[in-house]
């Protein structure tokens, strides 16, 4: 969770260094977003089958390795290959997290085992841009990959010596891997149409790549229909409150992504913050989330997520508003805190809660999957985001590094985001109230 936000702050820095524009830059968050949604769902189906902690253990392994490929790279082009293989490490290891905390706790200690599981997968991706900016300033963008070393150590020293294994004892067959490779093919062909078309015109190479990735994601559907053991079993969207919390996670998430990225840039372009300085920048968000994720977790088992869920989005909606006034010449104190004060209330309402309800709305023998499923969304919202914003806000080329054109850009990023924010607070009034209360209801597996 912090390196999905850390490497935004690097940015600008690695973007300067190898000489990147503004798709190179794309391209480097969208490589790693692209293969972790692409894989999480088959990697969540490897972990109920297999061992969660077993596959979990190998995806921090990767992730690690990768890492050290991502600091060590001559350019663009070979950062890129080593983000999607990064992906690849973080697609194994995050459904299974989840997994084991849902296959660990009794149910009525899940939502604040995942509240605090929540928070600080929060607290760390917004304290993300605080640490790039201390790391870049200590040396260079190289080291925001290389820090992950010996914390990969400490995990798998941890999961090896306190993680129990679990797995679905029920599982039969195989892994669709078919499935995986037709969303991969789909993902990957949409995400290039979108980042390239406004560098390259609708030619031949961007109308392909939107058609086969089209036709590859309408396959995945019909596959997941009509397949024996399909990688995303259908009976998890007969749920209105599994549905309902996935389009929120996908429309929210699209939201945060864009603006965190676009934040640090404009910090940095715009106001001249020095990297360390932008990341500071954010730090109330991580103080909020550190200090009320758990207790937002816990409020929602008792009162029932749906307001939570209702309200939270409609404050980073406000927030984001807010954040437009943020501009050359603007002060810390008056436009930058007042606006993250707010969308830090609203991130902390929804990111728990969200994230119980989905995985509490699945039978539990589907948790590995459920998990995987909304992980999938919500980085497939992030792709998309990256993928679309900066062409739809006017931001091509090296637009990023002129103070007037970023902040053009900046502020027509933040309407269109907090346009989504508002539709997911709208999607939420068809989350059930009491899904976090009780036994849920019980669905038979496809047959």
């Amino acid at each position: 969770m912090l390196d999905g936000s850390v490497v935004n702050v690097a940015l600008s820095q690695l973007g300067s260094d190898l000489g990147a524009s503004v798709a190179g830059l794309q391209w480097v968050l969208d490589g790693y977003l692209l293969a972790l949604a692409a894989l999480i769902l088959v990697a969540g189906s490897l972990g109920d089958r297999y061992g969660r902690r077993r596959v979990f253990v190998v995806g921090v392994a990767w992730f690690g390795a990768a890492s050290v490929l991502c600091g060590l790279a001559p350019s663009v082009e070979v950062l890129v290959a080593a983000r999607v293989l990064q992906g690849v490490g973080g697609a194994l290891l995050t459904p299974g997290s989840l997994a084991i905390l849902q296959s660990s706790f009794q149910r009525a200690d899940r939502a604040r085992a995942i509240g605090a599981w929540s928070g600080l997968g929060g607290i760390a991706a917004a304290a993300g841009p605080l640490v790039g900016g201390l790391l870049v300033q200590l040396w260079s963008w190289r080291l925001v990959f290389l820090v992950n070393v010996p914390v990969v150590v400490v995990c798998l020293w941890l999961a090896l010596r306190h993680v129990p294994e679990s797995r679905d004892e029920s599982a039969v067959g195989h892994p669709d891997v078919l499935s995986s490779v037709l969303g991969a093919v789909g993902l990957a062909g949409v995400t290039g149409a979108l980042v390239e078309a406004p560098v390259r015109g609708p030619d031949w190479l961007v109308v392909g790549a939107a058609a086969v990735g089209a036709a590859a994601l309408a396959a995945f559907v019909v596959r997941q229909r009509r397949g024996k053991h399909p990688l995303v079993p259908p009976v998890l969207f007969a749920d209105r409150t599994f549905v309902a919390a996935n389009l929120l996670t996908l429309v929210v998430y699209a939201a945060l992504g864009s603006v965190l990225v676009l934040m640090v840039l404009q910090l940095q372009t715009s106001l001249g913050y020095g990297p360390t300085a932008a990341g500071l920048a954010g730090l109330p968000i991580t103080v909020i989330m550190l200090a009320l994720s758990a207790r937002s977790g816990r409020a929602a088992a008792r009162l029932g997520p749906r307001w939570f869920l209702v309200v939270g989005p409609l404050l980073i909606a406000a927030g984001m508003l807010l954040l437009t006034r943020v501009g050359p010449g603007s002060t810390y104190l008056g436009a930058v805190l007042p606006a993250l004060v707010v969308f830090g209330l609203g991130l902390t309402a929804v990111v728990a809660p969200v994230t119980a309800t989905v995985l509490a709305a699945a039978p539990d023998r589907y948790a590995g999957v459920a998990s995987g499923v909304n992980n999938a969304i919500a980085r497939t919202g992030n792709l998309l985001a990256i993928a679309v914003l900066p062409a739809a806000a006017g931001l091509t080329g090296t637009a990023y590094l002129d103070p007037v054109a970023m902040t053009t850009g900046w502020r027509t990023g933040l309407v269109i985001c907090a346009a989504l924010a508002v539709a997911g607070g709208v999607v939420a009034l068809g989350v059930r109230g009491n899904v976090l209360a009780g036994e849920p209801v019980s669905r038979s597996a496809p047959g």
